[in-house]
């Protein structure tokens, strides 16, 4: 299974609602909070391609986005392929 990192923020509802769906995958992942990290914000949006807001959610080396598109690969079936190590569709 690939790493999957998600950049958040304290408070945030789409955060949790995206660490949910992993949770009930049984997915760990590393949580990289931004709230108060200057550094780690600007890490964050280099990885995705300027996005600031948060989520931002990394499977492996593929960017998925924020927790709408989470959420919209599993009710397409490609999120477990891609939890998996299968090359995004």
């Amino acid at each position: 299974m690939p790493k999957v990192t998600i950049y958040t923020t304290a408070f945030c509802s789409y955060c949790l609602s995206a660490k949910a769906l992993l949770r009930r995958k049984n997915v760990e992942f590393a949580e990289i909070d931004v709230g108060y990290d200057v550094e780690e914000r600007r890490r964050m949006m280099a990885k995705a391609h300027g996005r600031r807001t948060v989520p931002q959610i990394f499977i492996g080396e593929t960017h998925v986005g924020g927790s709408d598109e989470l959420h919209a690969l599993d009710r397409q079936g490609k999120l477990d392929p891609l939890l998996a190590g299968a090359a995004p569709a």
